[in-house]
């Protein structure tokens, strides 16, 4: 349907007459159903919602309604636990078959036994004692609980205490004779596990209050000096220990999933 052509004013009009309205027009201005005057739309929707009044997504900006959906924060870590089963499955198979792998393995751990400093490699395989890793973990712990983050120091001790509960079975089950003794039960390393669980575990703790993220770094070297202790010194074939490293990843992975979880849960006040 054509308009109704209207006269359009100049810049010297003096008694311009107020705009009429229009057929068709979208925006009616006349009386409300409540009778206040007001101008209401003629479909009978509600006005627009106003830009400070919308809600947004988790991640998104200002007036994004639906929220905007985003990819979950766990896949990567899912797919490490995934990387980490697979290869942890294919060490022990291969030590408990007797395979090609374990084969190559003993030929290396006999080069390299008693290669570097004996009471230094002796030291460093002792960081994944309990007596030395423990008290690490321990305070950690501690100091998580007093600033008040007892869910996060509980998924730390968990992980600790499922590293015995997981390591001596498969010690028992797979009965891998050690490299310089006769006696068995060496697949995977309990000390490297140790280490690597409270050691990392205590970094996942006290990183959140640290103005320099230093802790991680620091713990992994400390896990890797563990494990290169054990092997030179000859209390480990080298397969003992990535075996654990695997084993312990899946652990620390799975904790950090459910510590974000319980973060995001978190009113933030």
């Amino acid at each position: 349907m054509r308009e109704t052509p209207r006269s359009q004013g100049t810049a010297g009009d003096t008694t311009a007459e107020p705009p009429q309205p229009r057929l068709g027009c979208a925006l009616a201005h006349t009386t409300g159903a409540s009778g206040s005057g007001t101008p209401h739309r003629s479909d009978g929707r509600p006005p627009q919602t106003p830009r400070g009044a919308r809600q947004t997504g988790p991640a998104g900006p200002l007036g994004t309604t639906p929220p905007v959906p985003r990819r979950p924060a766990s896949l990567l870590s899912a797919s490490l636990v995934a990387l980490c089963a697979v290869v942890f499955a294919l060490i022990t198979w291969q030590v408990a078959a007797d395979g090609p792998l374990r084969s190559l393995d003993e030929r290396v751990e006999l080069r390299i036994a008693g290669r570097g400093p004996w009471t230094l490699t002796g030291q460093l395989a002792d960081l994944g004692s309990m007596e030395v890793a423990l008290p690490v973990l321990g305070a950690a712990i501690a100091y998580a609980v007093w600033r008040g983050h007892r869910t996060e120091a509980l998924y730390a001790a968990l992980a600790m205490a499922a590293v015995p509960a997981l390591v001596a079975p498969l010690k028992a089950l797979i009965d891998r004779q050690g490299p310089l003794t006769e006696v068995t039960g060496f697949y995977p390393s309990g000390h490297a596990a140790t280490a690597m669980v409270a050691y990392c575990g205590a970094a996942m703790l006290i990183t959140p209050y640290l103005r320099r993220r230093w802790a991680m770094p620091v713990a992994v070297v400390l896990t890797l000096a563990t494990g290169i202790g054990l092997v030179l010194h000859g209390y480990h074939w080298p397969l003992d220990v990535i075996g654990s490293w695997c084993l312990c990843g899946m652990l620390l992975i799975v904790n950090s999933i459910r510590r974000r979880r319980s973060s995001s849960r978190t009113p933030t006040g």
